[in-house]
């Protein structure tokens, strides 16, 4: 059963099943459902009983298993759909919302498969699912699930390094800043556990070695570890790679390092045209918008490969257009025909999760549609997407 959805027939069964524990119900989304959902679904990712079977929410249903005769329109399963990319349960579960008629009763069921990467936090809390209630997790539910990820063929950035040590990271750091970014408050302030404990459970370590996500996030010298985990950046006089180059610089130090030198490159690189014959007030027109640029360097980050490659994230800016290079191709679910509508999958769970906990990434797959609206509102054309076996290329054309 994992790893898959239900038929109609074992839905059925399992909406009449008032006893199980893989099965919420909800009559409609007022109130406080919205939250006790998320929490549902966090729970079902986490799968504390060990079921390995995809968890349940009807919506539509009474808590006796009646019809409660809710519309199911497209908005309602948006509202639902998007409860798994809006940030607040990571790492992102893996969800599936459909309408589905059952027995007579038009319902919104929300599947949620158990989490390859345990455990699993929404609003910075770990949500399990014990008999009939969802509750918080003790520390003895959290390291149950994080023992389950031992022994599984992780991603790279989830990957322990065995010759990497806690001292290789900035502990102080991953106290003062990541930790009250990744864990509620209260939470943090009840919690007993050592700091390598919460380093434990937020994924940072296996074992007691760091992972190689938390290399990059973290290293007191990420680059010793992933030599390709910066980015390379230069401006050219024309638009050709063979031009002279303008100004360059190598964009290196742990991710946050990266992301801020990013950004503010960008910003230094925006040429402004003021218009004064438009109007009583002067206007002033970028060539770029800046959260465009912004936004598919960050998505080139957060999805690159960083295994087996020293080759770096490149930022090129030419004289009409800028192009950013991200080593790897596509990921999962993605495709050449899906890519900048919101489609997302995740090279890089560690890695994407650290980047939302900072405030890099404010919600998952929708760097790429704000990069395409905020190019569409400055007047630049459509970005020219090439995609490779090894690397995604996208080029930004000027307003000029």
């Amino acid at each position: 059963m994992a790893g898959r959805g239900y038929t109609d027939e074992e839905l059925a069964v399992l909406m009449a099943d008032i006893e199980s524990d893989l099965i919420e119900r909800k009559e409609s989304l007022e109130g406080k459902a919205v939250e006790k959902i998320s929490k549902t679904i966090c729970a079902f990712a986490n799968d504390l009983p060990g079921h390995d079977k995809p968890g349940v929410i009807f919506v539509g249903i009474t808590d006796d298993g009646q019809c409660a005769g809710l519309r199911v329109d497209d908005g309602l399963l948006k509202r639902l759909a998007d409860m798994r990319d809006n940030g607040l349960t990571l790492p992102i579960p893996s969800t599936d919302v459909q309408r589905r008629t059952i027995d007579g009763c038009e319902v919104a069921v929300v599947t949620v498969q158990p989490a390859a990467e345990p455990p699993v936090r929404y609003s910075g809390r770990v949500w399990v699912r014990v008999g009939p209630t969802v509750r918080q997790a003790a520390p003895s539910d959290e390291q149950r699930l994080a023992e389950r990820r031992r022994g599984r063929d992780v991603p790279f950035d989830l990957r322990p390094r065995d010759s990497a040590a806690i001292a290789d990271l900035d502990v102080v750091y991953i106290e003062r800043e990541y930790l009250p970014a990744s864990i509620a408050a209260d939470v943090l302030d009840e919690n007993q556990r050592s700091l390598e404990d919460q380093m434990r459970s937020l994924r940072l370590l296996v074992g007691g070695k760091p992972t190689n996500g938390a290399l990059l996030a973290f290293a007191r010298d990420p680059q010793r570890w992933l030599p390709g985990g910066y980015v390379q950046f230069a401006r050219f006089e024309g638009t050709e790679i063979t031009d002279p180059i303008r100004s360059e610089a190598t964009l290196g130090g742990q991710l946050t390092d990266v992301l801020n030198s990013v950004s503010r490159l960008i910003e230094l690189n925006i040429e402004t045209r003021l218009d004064i014959a438009s109007g009583p007030r002067e206007q002033r027109f970028p060539d770029y918008p800046v959260e465009a640029l912004r936004q598919l360097a960050f998505n080139a980050v957060m999805h690159r490969n960083y295994e087996g490659t020293n080759a770096p994230t490149r930022l090129y800016w030419y004289a009409d257009g800028v192009t950013i290079e991200s080593p790897g191709g596509l990921y999962g679910v993605v495709t050449p025909e899906n890519l900048g509508t919101g489609a997302t999958d995740y090279r890089n769970q560690l890695v994407a999760e650290t980047m939302h906990n900072l405030g890099y990434a404010q919600r998952f797959g929708y760097g790429i549609p704000l990069a395409l609206r905020s190019l569409e509102e400055n007047g630049n054309p459509e970005p020219e997407f090439d995609v490779a076996h090894g690397r995604v290329r996208v080029t930004v054309r000027s307003t000029r």
